[in-house]
């Protein structure tokens, strides 16, 4: 009935260690105090995913704004109109683009300079 395993001799039966006298008082405190943390987890969670929530609701009522009125430019435009907020991205791009042809022409005529030169 005995096994002697590395010079130690061993009973047949359970395995591990014996189960010590866990004082109750100090087991119902962990448990306590586990819950605390748990709803203390669970209510950042929530608060989480409701300011979550909230942002994404806030971010799908600019772009509702924004499809209308991209909505009502199109009917301004097939009624021949053309809102004002287009001429001026229209004109703002015109510019923007002679801007950067006029500083590209610069640079070439300068680099075409340099080149010459030896």
């Amino acid at each position: 009935p005995f096994q002697v395993v590395g010079g130690k001799v061993k009973k047949p039966g359970k395995r591990g260690r014996k189960p010590a006298k866990i004082d109750l008082k100090a087991k119902l405190e962990r448990s306590r105090q586990s819950a605390r943390e748990c709803r203390a987890r669970k209510k950042l969670r929530y608060q989480y995913l409701e300011e979550l929530v909230s942002s994404r609701e806030r971010a799908i009522c600019a772009l509702r704004e924004e499809l209308e009125m991209y909505k009502q430019w199109c009917v301004a435009m097939d009624q021949g109109k053309i809102p004002s907020e287009i001429k001026a991205l229209l004109t703002g791009e015109e510019q923007g683009k002679a801007q950067q042809n006029s500083t590209k022409l610069a640079k070439a005529g300068k680099t075409e300079a340099n080149s010459s030169n030896p």
